[in-house]
């Protein structure tokens, strides 16, 4: 195989160099290039072997991070299958829909989303075959390490592997709300990891995995570009400040990727002015503007670089960088396109808008995804003829090359690094019956970047409160996606179309809570 067969090639260059350090496993979670090869040697034996799949099956996990997440991925590399991991902060009704609409043969879990995998089986039926990581499982799941302990006799891969096959689904989301799997094809994550070569990483370099793996952020912008140079990544179960501050001296980190609030967070534990940051080369900021301020207050105590990124799942996810002597002079700025990346700005008939204008960012590159998993509306209205995908980013670029993001022409807002449709959450609103008109905006929060506020009218006569309509939400989706408030409103501003105009909703919402 010439490509897809990461760990077959890291086991040949670097066995006895340690590829992944799972914390939750404590001392036994230190695994080898060897090891992690053997890993994707059983697994996907047993795939192929006892459940039956084959090049272009999908095979699904929902847990937590861990090594499982790298075991499952490049035992589908192995065999041509496509690894589709799940957000396990969706509803058990949510994530019932996705596994329909994907369909994969077979749904590896972690046990605290034992009882959603539960509810998935009821709907799906007994044709999904599941397995569970840990010992208790679901009756007639397959244990892990039953799978791990698989030996085949035929080895375990597939020539027939090619640049342009789907090497993993990851999900995003639509105007409609709708989560979409955009197709992350081999083609896509070399040509990434190549621009991460280019721009970030050296072979050898040591990373700590906090994200959760099922987005690009914790699977593609340093895990496995680091683990296709020979590199070292720490994976931590969950985000933990303290913990992050532990593991950068331990593990000697070289490199790793937050958000902001993140950072702010580092910052304030108590353990931060005592962490040995000595091995760190430098650390990336993304998901929004690193402000200065806190640079400034980074560095008064620590000496560490800072470099600003930007990427998203369709695409890279290794867009734009910044290094770290623009992080004051160039504020804001997401930085220039990577190396291999074609990136302009244009107004709505597709027109390339001037130097410091607001346009829509679109792309062109070879590490672009090939369009949406079964949703061929999707991915013209995506990428158009001419091989450019529109992002729905609003930016501008400035005479040095450096481009700011402005906005966004979509509603969409993004509430602790998750992205929130607010199209999903009327409709669910307006299923309750007292309910006549509502809207959902984002709004700024410290804590989570941006939360939802709903404004609801209600039908005349009808009775409800703020608190049963978050109850009525909290009951059909994820957590993650429910407003922080309701407000009761007589009325709802409308556009002369009859459109509601949201843009006045959200700057009269920020204007109310701002401090008097």
């Amino acid at each position: 195989m010439f490509i897809g067969d990461w760990m077959g090639r890291g086991a040949l260059y670097w066995p006895e160099h340690v590829a992944v350090v799972d914390t939750a496993k404590g001392a036994a979670g230190r695994f080898t290039y060897r090891d992690l090869n053997a890993r994707a040697e059983a697994l996907g034996g047993w795939l192929r072997d006892v459940a039956g799949v084959k090049r272009g099956d999908r095979v699904g996990l929902v847990a937590h991070n861990g090594v499982e997440y790298l075991d499952v991925l490049f035992a589908c590399g192995k065999l041509g299958a496509i690894f589709v991991p799940y957000n396990w902060r969706l509803h058990a009704a949510e994530l019932t829909d996705l596994v329909r609409a994907i369909r994969p043969r077979v749904l590896l879990f972690g046990e605290d989303f034992r009882d959603a995998v539960a509810q998935v089986r009821e709907h799906v039926g007994d044709s999904l075959h599941l397995v569970s990581l840990e010992s208790q499982g679901l009756p007639g799941a397959t244990a892990y390490t039953q799978a791990l302990a698989h030996r085949s006799s035929q080895p375990v891969k597939n020539d027939a592997v090619a640049e342009e096959d789907i090497l993993c689904l990851l999900f995003t989301g639509g105007t409609t709300g709708r989560s979409k799997g955009a197709c992350i094809s081999y083609r896509m994550v070399a040509w990434n990891t190549l621009n991460t070569l280019v721009h970030e990483v050296r072979p050898g370099d040591v990373t700590v995995t906090h994200t959760p793996m099922f987005h690009t952020g914790g699977l593609l912008v340093y895990t496995v570009p680091l683990l296709t140079a020979g590199g070292t990544v720490v994976i931590m179960r969950r985000w933990e400040p303290e913990e992050l501050l532990a593991l950068i001296p331990r593990e000697k980190v070289s490199l790793f990727f937050a958000v902001p609030t993140q950072y702010q967070q580092l910052l304030d534990s108590p353990r931060f002015a005592s962490t040995d940051f000595s091995s760190v080369r430098f650390m990336t900021s993304g998901g929004a503007a690193l402000p200065v301020p806190l640079i400034q207050a980074w560095q008064a105590v620590h000496a560490v670089p800072f470099k600003q990124g930007f990427g998203m799942t369709e695409f890279g996810p290794g867009i734009f960088s910044m290094g770290p002597e623009f992080a004051v002079s160039k504020a804001g700025s997401i930085g220039r396109p990577n190396y291999f990346i074609a990136a302009k700005l244009v107004d709505d008939d597709g027109r390339e808008v001037p130097t410091g204008e607001v346009g829509e960012l679109v792309l062109k590159g070879p590490s672009m995804c090939s369009g949406y998993f079964e949703d061929e509306a999707a991915t013209r209205e995506a990428i158009d003829a001419d091989g450019w995908f529109h992002s729905g980013d609003l930016a501008r670029v400035d005479a040095d090359g450096f481009f700011t993001i402005a906005g966004r022409k979509k509603d969409m807002f993004i509430s602790g690094g998750e992205n929130v449709y607010p199209l999903e959450l009327e409709s669910v609103l307006y299923e309750h019956p007292a309910v006549q008109l509502c809207s959902v905006v984002g709004v700024p929060d410290a804590k989570w970047g941006e939360v939802g506020r709903a404004f609801v009218v209600l039908k005349p006569g009808a009775e409800s409160s703020g608190d049963a309509l978050l109850e009525h939400l909290r009951g059909r989706v994820a957590r993650f996606k429910v407003p922080k408030r309701v407000e009761l409103v007589e009325r709802l501003p409308v556009s002369a179309a009859g459109k509601i105009l949201k843009r006045e909703l959200r700057e009269a919402a920020i204007a109310a809570d701002a401090p008097r």
